[in-house]
């Protein structure tokens, strides 16, 4: 944003150019803001200026203005801080759910490895054995794929 004073030329033509009352002086702000923005801004600064001006009531416009701008800037800096922290913040979620999502994929095929011997303990007639866990059920597919791959061996013996 470009600020000039009353009556000088504008140095950008394609910014928009908004007529400020600030501390009863009227400035030409030039930028990219709406006016509704720029509204704002100039009632924020102004009544700062009146916040500063009635705790240091020996303080001239200018003293005024450095003084605002000193805690504007301090502020920014806060801000900026807060913005990294919840960057970083927001960066460390983001793995978390990639994270999550690789245990969810995870849990999805240990559950169909469990239900697949289920299955197969089903159609063998052995409803009695429970899967105790993942491992328990893939040494079971183990084994009947071991048993599929004989069957298959024998049989191309055969012909």
């Amino acid at each position: 944003m470009k600020v000039m004073k009353k009556g000088r030329q504008s140095m950008v033509a394609e910014r928009k150019r908004y007529k400020a009352v600030i501390a009863n002086r009227t400035y030409t702000i030039i930028g990219e803001k709406t006016a509704q923005h720029m509204n704002l801004v100039t009632k924020l600064v102004n009544e700062q200026l009146n916040e500063i001006k009635a705790i240091s009531p020996q303080m001239n416009d200018e003293q005024a203005a450095i003084l605002l701008a000193v805690n504007a800037v301090s502020d920014q800096v806060d801000k900026q801080g807060e913005v990294l922290r919840l960057q970083k913040e927001v960066q460390e979620l983001r793995e978390k759910t990639v994270r999550i999502v690789e245990l969810e994929n995870r849990i999805k095929r240990i559950e169909a490895i469990e239900n697949e011997a289920r299955k197969y303990l089903a159609e063998q007639g052995q409803t009695d054995i429970k899967i105790k866990d993942h491992v328990q059920a893939q040494q079971i597919l183990n084994e009947a794929r071991k048993k599929q791959i004989k069957q298959k061996t024998s049989l191309d013996r055969k012909d």
